[in-house]
């Protein structure tokens, strides 16, 4: 009976008591969330608390679970209590970093883990040799515990090392004060190797350490980036195969990479000349010389240093006109594969059909050199013992000359053509 007792006299006061709560009206919780019949204290030992504090605006997690109520609510009127951390936590930092603790802090403890993405947020990434300095190493303080902002330029922190820079003088050179245009964010160190070079990549070849090996009595500036400004030297040493003679281009990237030692080259456009990186001779062939014999002069080539004479003529039977020489193979497989044709009609000048059809027996009736298949000779039949017939056929011709190449210019067809 004493128990019902007590239970109806803690139902009457709460109903009571509700107009006149001391934690003012906004509290709509029951008082017996809290308090018991016999007592207002409450005893958190017993863990008897009903009252959810995760249905108010400042759910409780870390250490805030194991404080005093009272540390907090200053008054009975639980509402006066503000969230901020800064109502009840002093300011270590003296405003220096806002009053949002929650940024840095959780409520576990005060310890911050996450200072990389703070930067990041800030515009300063901690990259490189930043990621491993501590923090009152850049923000300086009495307390250590202030973070004034010092700026996202370099200039901030390292103005000094700017001035006192003497290889090269930034100075004195008129370097730019925005230490990023030429050093790495990411580099460990102001060497050449974590120089922001990515305008002219320093890689392969170029992966050196002495800036002076292209810039030149100290100026940075108008530095040429072509090849040949600085490789002049290299191509007219060059002797396998010498490039001058050669008359190599001086535009080195038409078959060289930024390889070491140049090494390997390619010169493409060989093969809309004469196929050697694709087709049967792709890869029969280790240096120019296995073809080019005269390194003076390029435009002449030889087949027969690799196709010896006897499996060629072999290959050849019953070929009219067939003759082992290197312009007549380049004549019939002028793109290097087996299957090539002596289209002699369609690429030079009809000797199969019209005027000039059987009225010659071998390829030296009019190609007078062997070794050259590019000269030809027409007065060789065309009255060459009498010049002068010849010259009164063309008394009405303008320029006549008894020559062969005149022959071919005005009549590239043939006699009369």
């Amino acid at each position: 009976m004493r128990s019902l007792f007590h239970l109806i006299l803690l139902f009457g006061l709460t109903a009571s008591l509700q107009a006149q709560s001391p934690h003012g009206p906004a509290l709509k919780a029951d008082c017996a969330d809290c308090h018991s019949s016999f007592s207002w204290e409450i005893d958190l030992s017993k863990d008897t608390l009903l009252f959810d504090h995760g249905q108010t605006a400042f759910p409780l997690s870390g250490q805030h679970t194991v404080v005093d109520c009272r540390d907090c609510h200053q008054t009975l009127v639980f509402s006066e209590a503000s969230p901020e951390c800064i109502s009840c936590h002093t300011d270590m930092h003296r405003t220096t970093v806002g009053a949002d603790c929650a940024r840095c802090h959780t409520p576990e403890n005060w310890l911050v883990n996450d200072v990389t993405s703070l930067h990041y947020e800030n515009g300063f990434p901690l990259v490189g040799a930043h990621a491993s300095l501590d923090c009152n190493e850049c923000h300086i303080s009495e307390s250590v515990l202030e973070f004034n902002r010092i700026g996202n330029e370099c200039l901030n922190c390292h103005l000094e090392d700017y001035n006192a820079t003497t290889d090269p003088s930034h100075a004195s050179a008129g370097f730019p004060t925005a230490c990023e245009e030429c050093h790495r964010i990411d580099g460990f160190g102001w060497s050449a190797e974590f120089i922001n070079h990515d305008f002219f990549p320093l890689s392969k070849g170029h992966d050196i350490s002495d800036c002076a090996q292209c810039h030149t009595g100290g100026s940075f500036d108008n530095t040429p980036t072509d090849c040949f400004a600085c490789h002049q030297t290299d191509y007219e040493n060059a002797v396998s195969p010498n490039h001058q003679q050669g008359n190599f281009s001086m535009s080195c990237t038409d078959c060289h990479t930024t390889d070491v030692n140049w090494m390997p080259a390619q010169y493409a456009q060989h093969d809309p000349i004469f196929p050697i990186y694709s087709g049967s001779h792709e890869g029969e062939w280790a240096q120019c010389a296995d073809c080019h014999n005269n390194p003076s002069d390029y435009s002449e080539f030889a087949c027969t240093n690799c196709h010896s004479k006897g499996a060629t003529d072999g290959e050849h039977g019953g070929i009219n006109g067939y003759v082992y020489e290197n312009s007549a193979c380049f004549a019939c497989h002028p793109t290097g594969d087996a299957s090539g044709g002596f289209d002699h009609d369609g690429m030079f000048f009809p000797i199969f059909s019209g005027r000039h059809e059987g009225e010659w027996n071998d390829c030296t009736d009019c190609h007078t050199n062997p070794d050259n298949y590019m000269v030809f000779s027409c007065i060789d039949c065309h009255a060459h013992n009498n010049p002068s017939r010849l010259a009164g056929q063309h008394d009405e011709v303008g320029d006549y000359r008894f020559e062969s190449n005149a022959c071919y210019e005005c009549h590239p067809r043939g006699r009369g053509e």
